[in-house]
C-alpha cells in the first residue's frame, strides 16, 4: 500500500506539473502564478502543519498538492491528497488582493508508529479565503474535511 500512496503522489504532481505549463489562471493572477501555502490544521487528533501548492489549470482553476503531518494521540500520520479549487474572484468581482475559493480534495492518510499502514481513499470538500498584504504575501483560512483536516490557517507566498 506505501508503493501505491507513492505513486499516487508522483502522479498527481506530476500532472500538476504538466498543467501549470500550458495554461494560464484568470485575471487576478499574473499570467503562470503558482502558490504555497503552509501553516498548522486542524483534525480530531491535534494540530497537523500542512503545506500545499497551487498550480492555475485554468481561467480560475487550480489543483495541487497538500501534505501535512500530524503528530497525534495515540497514532501520528502523514496526509496526502489532491485538491481542486474554483476562485470566485472574477464571477464575483472582488478586488485582487482577496481571493475566495471552493472545491474538493481526495486523499488518504500513511500511519506512522504503532499502527502502520493507510487508509482508504477519502473525499472532501472544501471553502477558502485569503487576503494578501502586497504583492507577494497573505494569509489564508480554510474549513473543510474529508482528508484529514477540519480547518487550515496559515500564510501564503505567491511565487
Amino acid at each position: 500500500m506505501k508503493k501505491q500512496a507513492f505513486l499516487f503522489l508522483i502522479l498527481l504532481v506530476t500532472s500538476s506539473f504538466a498543467f501549470s505549463q500550458t495554461h494560464t489562471r484568470s485575471s487576478f493572477y499574473n499570467r503562470g502564478q503558482k502558490e504555497i501555502n503552509f501553516g498548522l490544521g486542524l483534525n480530531a487528533s491535534g494540530f497537523p502543519l500542512y503545506a500545499s501548492v497551487d498550480f492555475p489549470v485554468a481561467p480560475d482553476v487550480t489543483v495541487g498538492p497538500v501534505v501535512g503531518i500530524t503528530f497525534g494521540n495515540p497514532e501520528s500520520f502523514i496526509s496526502m491528497a489532491g485538491a481542486v479549487n474554483y476562485h470566485f474572484n472574477q464571477l464575483l468581482e472582488i478586488p485582487s488582493n482577496w481571493d475566495l475559493y471552493a472545491g474538493g480534495n481526495i486523499g488518504f492518510h500513511l500511519y506512522m508508529g504503532n499502527s502502520t499502514g493507510t487508509t482508504p481513499l477519502q473525499l472532501g470538500l472544501q471553502v477558502g479565503g485569503r487576503y494578501f498584504w502586497n504583492d507577494d504575501w497573505g494569509i489564508n483560512l480554510e474549513l473543510g474535511g474529508g482528508t484529514g483536516y477540519g480547518g487550515l490557517i496559515g500564510l501564503t507566498r505567491k511565487f
